[in-house]
């Protein structure tokens, strides 16, 4: 009996091993959650890159139809879609920037360098708001009507073609 004991943590080890294999083989990785379409942006407030006033993301977005895109300094893909976000600027769409997981001091130098597309700069420190918003990396860029409500999302690098896509759910 006490061999069977033995071996109960090296069944159970097993067992656990099969369950997570099968998980992952009928997993689709594709799947983007987009848990937050359809329902108010979150209360979420959160300091502005310049001053750190507290602002409500709700606030930073006026009242229009706008774009919140969540970036950072140190993501590569972020630099790729830059150009976009200046073009859609150039255009009048309102675009919010939060500033995920960066230091103020490398975000500033990032629009400095590149460009400022935002509105509004606020800063997500410690990516507390990116999980309200369930963001699952950077960039991230959800339309948002003049309701404050959450219209689509898209996850990645936006392209024009992205963009006119997604402001098109607007209409």
């Amino acid at each position: 009996m006490s061999r069977w004991l033995a071996l109960l943590p090296l069944v159970a080890l097993v067992a656990m091993g099969l369950l997570f294999g099968l998980y992952s083989l009928n997993r689709n990785p594709q799947v983007q959650p987009d848990a937050l379409v359809g329902k108010p942006v979150p209360e979420v407030t959160l300091p502005t890159l310049a001053e750190g006033a507290p602002t409500p993301v709700a606030q930073a977005l006026g009242g229009e139809v706008a774009l919140v895109n969540f970036f950072a300094s140190w993501c590569a893909p972020c630099e790729v879609e830059h150009p976009t976000l200046m073009a859609l600027k150039d255009r009048g769409v309102r675009i919010v920037g939060i500033a995920y997981k960066d230091a103020p001091p490398q975000t500033q130098a990032f629009l400095t360098r590149l460009g400022d597309p935002f509105a509004a700069r606020l800063v997500d420190r410690d990516g507390a708001a990116g999980i309200e918003f369930g963001v699952t990396g950077v960039p991230e860029t959800y339309l948002v009507g003049a309701d404050g409500v959450i219209l689509a999302k898209h996850t990645g690098p936006l392209t024009l073609e992205d963009a006119e896509a997604l402001l098109a759910k607007a209409e």
